[in-house]
């Protein structure tokens, strides 16, 4: 694939999040879409309304990975590494990420994160996701994406893509990402660094889904650490 990343690496420094622009076919989103009944391809089923997460269900991924989930995340891990180191030695931490997906995992599993963490979510009417982080363990990848399966307007209305960024000394501001089917939108897990009137600080991110009005949505999500 080919992706503007100099533009992608600025709004994600602008703002801690990016859209991709075209990223998959609609053929290829319903070749995706249609994993989710595969049950042999995924290790866990969570329905989100039993644990409080909102409404809607998604399922993780077992290892292997389908071919286009496992080329995905490796393609898209590289660029995004030399932004996370970036925002690293903005906030002054010690850490630094891997070049390599593959790198990353093996950091990953060597602390006993082992478990795949790309899953597909599913929404219906009346479903939605509470705002919330996807950390799984100590080793945690700043950036994480969300490919979208269905296209707005078509096939679901409501359903949009919501972060919500906590500032120091001011109230959190609320942004609706207008994301389009096969494309992807790359955001911040847990933090970012931003500039303010004393220097850089840390602005923490959380992110959901508002409820969707009819139709159906499919999400798929790429995490670039695995769980414990």
């Amino acid at each position: 694939m080919t992706l503007d990343w100099t533009r992608i690496a600025g709004e994600l420094d602008a703002r801690g999040w990016a859209l991709t622009g075209p990223l998959l076919t609609p053929a290829t989103c319903a070749d995706l879409a249609g994993l989710y009944g595969q049950e042999s391809l995924f290790r866990s089923r969570v329905v989100m309304g039993r644990h409080g997460f909102g409404r809607g269900e998604y399922q993780y991924f077992r290892y292997p990975l389908p071919d286009p989930v496992q080329a995905l995340r490796e393609s898209l891990y590289p660029p995004l590494a030399g932004v996370a180191n970036r925002w690293a030695e903005r906030l002054g931490q010690d850490q630094r990420y891997p070049e390599t997906l593959d790198q990353m995992l093996a950091r990953c599993h060597a602390a006993g994160q082992v478990r795949p963490t790309p899953l597909m979510l599913t929404y219906g009417p009346g479903d939605y996701n509470c705002l919330h982080q996807d950390l799984y363990g100590e080793h945690v990848f700043p950036l994480q994406a969300a490919i979208l399966l269905d296209a707005p307007g078509r096939d679901f209305e409501g359903g949009e893509f919501v972060l919500v960024e906590q500032r120091p000394r001011q109230q959190s501001a609320p942004q609706v990402v207008p994301i389009r089917q096969g494309e992807a939108v790359i955001f911040a897990v847990r933090d970012r660094p931003a500039e303010g009137t004393r220097g850089v600080h840390r602005r923490i991110l959380r992110h959901g889904v508002s409820e969707i009005r009819s139709g159906r949505r499919r999400t798929l999500g790429l995490i670039f650490h695995d769980a414990t």
